[in-house]
């Protein structure tokens, strides 16, 4: 391992052979990233597989020439590893979790909610249905009773007509037709809203993704350059070569004093403001666990309502309806009316023109087996799984992210061993000028 560290590391391989392992090298690397990147772009970011196949097949050709034709390439590539342990990994993991609550929890939620509003269009029509046959009872009881009307004993005192007309069941399928439009029109909006909002999260979501991955890989040629360039930078390390120039300048004891303020890269002492800068970004991360937890709780809840109400509407009974008419006609004399009875020979008292007592029964439904009400979706305990261990993976990442740094300088400097010689001789001339000083 230490051998193909050292070819991968060198600026140029010495040989046919180390060439040839160098080529093996960068074509393996170049292999797996090319297949993690498809994935990527086609499972997290929602590309179609044709363009995810063709984008990542050249870009794993051009990382494969880049790799083994330019050194300081090779560097920036190696340090992109360790630097997804830092807070642009940590990005990187966050827009995958949006991704997946887009793709996933999110129409997990309209879909419970079409639900509710199925069942609400069941019972409005089914309620409505239920009125209009209502009215039916009427007709037929207005019928009746003008039929008892009409049956009178002297037809003297019969009425012309004495039936009513119901016009409103005539308008019964323009109710329909207009109820119908109306769930139409309110679901074709929310498709509309939902697409809207999934378009939008997701086109967001691939921006954020392609910044960050160029951030990714714009911050590790970032600190390679500062490390190229200033000598001060990342440089409070006591590593083996700071030992080794120090004892054999019979100066060990400039590291002993100093241990205080130098670190081993190796180590797994933190700084202060290492620790500091750890609490910092993993109270960042419980922020963004708290946003997804709302997500995740909104997706529980809808789930909870929808199911609720489609239980409970199964189990509404029917609301009975007694409608009882009770009309008695009797025809009474007035003072003119005696004097004509006599006349005729009529007894003058009170004649019974009709009798009607009749009871009618209806009942008032509020739900029926013909609606199409589609099934709540319970949410997914898979997603849920992955989306945990993506955040275990983040808090994970909060702590690793100092030793990711000292994992970047050492690629730095096994990449580049005569700077590094430089940057360890400016070191010990600090600590020695600080050590007279005192």
């Amino acid at each position: 391992m230490a051998d193909l560290w050292w070819i991968y590391s060198k600026p140029v391989p010495a040989d046919g052979r180390e060439l040839c392992t160098l080529f093996l090298q960068c074509s393996c690397i170049t292999a797996v990233i090319g297949g993690l990147f498809y994935n990527w772009m086609f499972a997290s970011l929602e590309y179609s597989w044709h363009l995810s196949a063709a984008t990542a097949i050249s870009f794993s050709l051009l990382l494969l020439l880049t790799l083994l034709l330019v050194h300081p390439a090779r560097c920036v590539f190696s340090m992109i590893m360790p630097t997804l342990g830092t807070k642009q990994g940590r990005k990187l993991l966050f827009s995958t979790c949006v991704m997946i609550a887009v793709v996933n929890i999110t129409p997990n939620i309209i879909s419970n909610i079409k639900t509710i509003l199925q069942l609400i269009e069941c019972i409005c029509k089914t309620s409505s249905d239920s009125l209009l046959n209502s009215t039916a009872l009427l007709e037929k009881v207005s019928w009746e009773f003008g039929d008892a009307v009409q049956e009178t004993v002297h037809s003297i005192y019969k009425p012309m007509n004495g039936h009513f007309r119901f016009s409103l069941l005539q308008n019964s399928s323009l109710i329909y037709q207009k109820m119908h439009l109306a769930g139409e029109k309110i679901s074709r909006e929310f498709l509309s809203v939902e697409v809207l909002v999934k378009d939008s999260i997701r086109v967001a979501n691939r921006l954020a993704a392609g910044f960050f991955m160029l951030y990714l890989c714009f911050e590790s040629t970032w600190y390679l350059k500062n490390y190229l360039t200033n000598l001060r930078f990342d440089n409070f390390y006591i590593t083996k070569k700071l030992e080794h120039l120090a004892v054999d300048r019979k100066a060990a004891h400039l590291l002993v004093g100093s241990s205080k303020k130098l670190i081993r890269p190796t180590g797994l002492k933190l700084s202060w403001e290492e620790v500091v800068l750890c609490l910092v970004q993993a109270m960042l991360v419980t922020v963004a666990l708290m946003l997804m937890l709302v997500v995740v709780a909104m997706d529980h809840f809808a789930f909870s309502v929808a199911d609720t109400a489609v239980r409970r509407a199964a189990q509404f009974s029917a609301v009975p309806v007694t409608l009882n008419i009770k009309y008695k006609v009797r025809a009474g004399v007035s003072w003119i009316m005696p004097f004509l009875f006599q006349v005729f020979g009529r007894p003058s008292e009170e004649l019974v023109l009709g009798d009607f007592n009749r009871t009618y029964h209806h009942h008032l439904l509020f739900s029926s087996a013909q609606c199409r009400i589609s099934p709540p979706t319970p949410p997914n305990p898979s997603v849920l799984l992955v989306v945990g261990l993506l955040f275990c993976i983040l808090y994970t990442t909060v702590f690793l992210e100092t030793y990711a740094r000292r994992l970047c300088r050492g690629i730095a400097a096994s990449f580049f061993q005569s700077w590094e010689e430089e940057r360890v001789l400016y070191l010990y001339r600090k600590l020695a000028r600080r050590h007279r000083k005192e």
